[in-house]
């Protein structure tokens, strides 16, 4: 690995490492414990236990993306967290898998939030504060956005996303997160793709390896979240202790 390259991908994991922390400890205290494992059975794009998850994440046969999409989201997780010598990035961990699954729920679909009219797109880019004023879902989001990001790439290196050596798609990659590109109008916005893109990658990193993602618990373990433990008590009051127990999945082996 290229000295530069090595310097990236440590950054990136220490950002992973550091900033994201909290983020499988809020999805399940945002809820509590008993209404998390009340709606187990109903867990939309989960799978009924860890068994039924593909054993090698290529062998995933995507549902809602086509080929070409997948490609593209396999590469543009994979450059976002990639693999190194600190663990698994997202392509061994299931990111992939984590996001198409997602687009065929409540939440892909757009029915856990108010979309009705009237929308005003402007007003999101003017005062982003204002929430969410466009009327596509996440699904809409990343047909727009894998199509509109593609023609930028190929207007600018004459080639798509996928075919663009490492160096290009870090430049293109940063240029979308800094929001610098501009998509056409009859597209999402460039900004709104990326944090699509972004948000669903650290989600499928660090959520419950039963909806797809975090496989084998690597992103659990990379930041010390012990999982869906039952309970804690034994360890309340033992301050500058790491807790010494593997993680465990919401759902079990068979």
């Amino acid at each position: 690995m290229a000295q530069d390259d090595k310097k990236v991908n440590q950054f990136r994991r220490g950002f992973l490492g550091t900033t994201l922390k909290a983020i499988p400890v809020a999805a399940i205290t945002a809820v509590g414990a008993g209404k998390v494992a009340s709606a187990i059975p109903e867990a939309p794009g989960s799978v009924d236990s860890m068994a039924d998850l593909p054993e090698n994440p290529a062998k995933y046969m995507p549902t809602f993306f086509s080929d070409e999409e997948y490609d593209f989201i396999q590469s543009a997780v994979d450059l976002l967290i990639p693999e190194d010598e600190l663990g698994p990035g997202a392509i061994a961990t299931g990111v992939p898998e984590f996001i198409d699954r997602q687009m065929d729920t409540p939440y892909g679909h757009g029915q856990l939030w108010y979309m009705k009219g009237p929308f005003h797109p402007e007003i999101m880019k003017q005062t982003p504060t204002l929430g969410y004023q466009l009327n596509m879902t996440p699904r809409d989001i990343y047909k727009s956005g894998i199509a509109a990001f593609n023609q930028w790439c190929i207007d600018r290196y004459k080639r798509q996303f996928v075919d663009l050596n490492h160096q290009e798609q870090t430049e293109a990659m940063t240029l979308l997160s800094d929001g610098k590109i501009e998509f056409p109008d009859d597209a999402v916005f460039a900004s709104v793709f990326f944090s699509q893109l972004w948000g669903n990658c650290k989600e499928g990193f660090f959520s419950d390896p039963m909806y797809g993602g975090n496989r084998n618990m690597a992103g659990w373990q990379m930041v010390g979240f012990p999982g869906a433990r039952g309970d804690y008590l034994d360890w309340a009051d033992r301050y500058n202790v790491k807790y010494p127990l593997p993680p465990v999945s919401i759902l079990p082996k068979k």
